[in-house]
């Protein structure tokens, strides 16, 4: 105890006042500002632009796609087949496909914290697939300050809708965006959409959290203050190009006369190459020199952006772009610490949140449609819903070595063929049914690819004679 109350005393503590309120407290308070300055920032600010690429490719890149774990070798690949054709329909505004929505929402997760999709029901008539589509919508239409206690006993606490025991039951949405004005729709009105429709997408950081916070927050403060020195040193950089002098003249006489030159105002005169400019006796010339910059500003701007990078948990090279300090071990050691985090994050957040509930949706609508034909699916479901979501592959730094290293281990049996095929993002089954067709069709056209150098045949044969 003495240890505690010893910090409390300390000189360096005295001044800061850490708030108590609990994070909904403080969402609720700042939550949206954070958001509008996180969104001004990837919209105006290079670095800020770079980070959240940086994080879509790596987190979802081209997808994190799906291998059904369905014993039937048949239906595995009707499922597989049929999936691939949803995929292209998915997106109910109908500007991406389905691996695009998982790049989105990890953008607006960085962003804001949290992203939300509606799934849209469609008629037989639509024409599509399977009678299913996915619609996002962005943080801003779940008002923050929706709370009230409604007569059946159920209560709305920032926009989401709970029962008695906690449980979510509906999300109250705005019909049109706070900061739309092109859209028509009646600012402020909200609709009642069930929990059961609506897919919220977080990755909460204290228990009890009910709505996101934005990647930004720790960097945002950093970030604009960057921007504005970076800005500074532009216009000192500017007015140091601009060449300028100054003429000087002792004070004459006050005459009375309405005459410039006998008067003492200064003179303006425009300066060319080669120009000579006649001085008045008395007259010296004073050129400006403007402060430079000075061998600060890379070591200043170097060590705000490696806090910037960490706050935002991405590596200096991605958010700035700067291979200069970079080498094979450095650049190593920061990726395995990144792509963890990145793996632990699509795991427990992109296929946890968004990909399980979309394939089970999915799933549910292609047998219902007559899309699948599964029999006995209602007792059968936990085993047709079974699949391993594979993230795509990441490149290394020198891939030959990794590639060795991978053979190695299968060699040694230290992992598994399927294992190395499914962290390269690719079903195993899939890979050898496409390597038994490959080779069956060399046979049939007499191809033949792989040959090692002893099997090829020699560039210059050596032709023997009878002695």
């Amino acid at each position: 105890m003495a240890l505690y109350a010893k910090a409390r005393k300390l000189a360096r503590h005295g001044r800061v006042r850490p708030s108590r309120a609990h994070i909904n407290t403080l969402i609720a308070a700042v939550g949206s500002d954070i958001t509008a300055r996180a969104r001004y920032l990837i919209r105006n600010n290079g670095y800020a632009a770079n980070a959240i690429e940086s994080w879509a490719g790596n987190a979802v890149g081209d997808g994190i796609r799906p291998s059904s774990s369905i014993g039937d070798a048949g239906l595995k690949a009707a499922v597989q087949r049929l999936w691939l054709a949803w995929t292209d329909e998915s997106d109910a505004d109908g500007l991406t496909d389905f691996y695009g929505q998982q790049r989105r929402a990890a953008r607006e997760i960085f962003i804001a914290g949290e992203v939300f999709f509606r799934f849209r029901s469609r008629r037989p008539e639509d024409g599509l697939t399977v009678p299913l589509q996915v619609q996002m919508i962005p943080s801003e239409m779940l008002p923050l300050a929706r709370n009230e206690t409604l007569q059946n006993g159920n209560v709305i606490r920032q926009g989401i809708e709970f029962d008695r025991i906690g449980r979510r039951l509906a999300y109250h949405f705005l019909k049109r965006h706070p900061g739309d004005i092109t859209d028509p729709g009646l600012a402020g009105e909200t609709g009642r959409v069930p929990a059961s429709e609506i897919m919220h997408i977080i990755d909460p950081v204290d228990a009890g959290q009910l709505r996101g916070v934005s990647r930004f927050a720790p960097a945002i403060v950093k970030l604009f203050l960057l921007d504005q020195y970076d800005d500074a040193e532009l216009d000192r950089k500017k007015v140091a190009a601009q060449y300028a002098v100054f003429i000087t003249s002792p004070a004459p006489m006050d005459t009375g006369k309405d005459d410039k030159k006998s008067a003492g105002e200064d003179r303006e005169v425009d300066l060319e190459p080669g120009q000579i400019v006649p001085l008045e006796p008395g007259e010296e010339i004073h050129p400006s020199a403007p402060a430079d910059v000075g061998g600060s500003y890379e070591a200043f701007q170097y060590r705000t952006l490696l806090q910037i990078a960490a706050a935002l948990g991405v590596p200096y090279a991605h958010l700035s772009s700067d291979m200069l300090k970079a080498n094979y071990s450095n650049s190593r050691m920061a990726l395995l610490e990144y792509r963890r985090r990145v793996g632990a994050w699509q795991h427990s957040v992109m296929v946890y949140q968004m990909c399980r509930v979309v394939w089970r949706r999915w799933m549910d609508a292609a047998v219902l449609s007559g899309a699948l034909s599964i029999p006995e699916y209602e007792s059968r479901r936990d085993e047709c819903l079974a699949c391993d979501w594979l993230p795509p592959r990441w490149e290394w730094v020198d891939p030959l070595k990794d590639a060795k290293a991978e053979i190695e281990q299968i060699n040694a049996g230290l992992k598994s063929r399927s294992q190395a095929i499914a962290e390269r993002g690719y079903d195993a089954e899939t890979v050898d049914a496409e390597i038994a067709a490959d080779k069956a069709r060399e046979q049939r056209l007499g191809l033949q690819f792989g040959a090692t150098p002893s099997q090829a045949p020699s560039a210059d044969p050596v032709i023997q004679t009878d002695q």
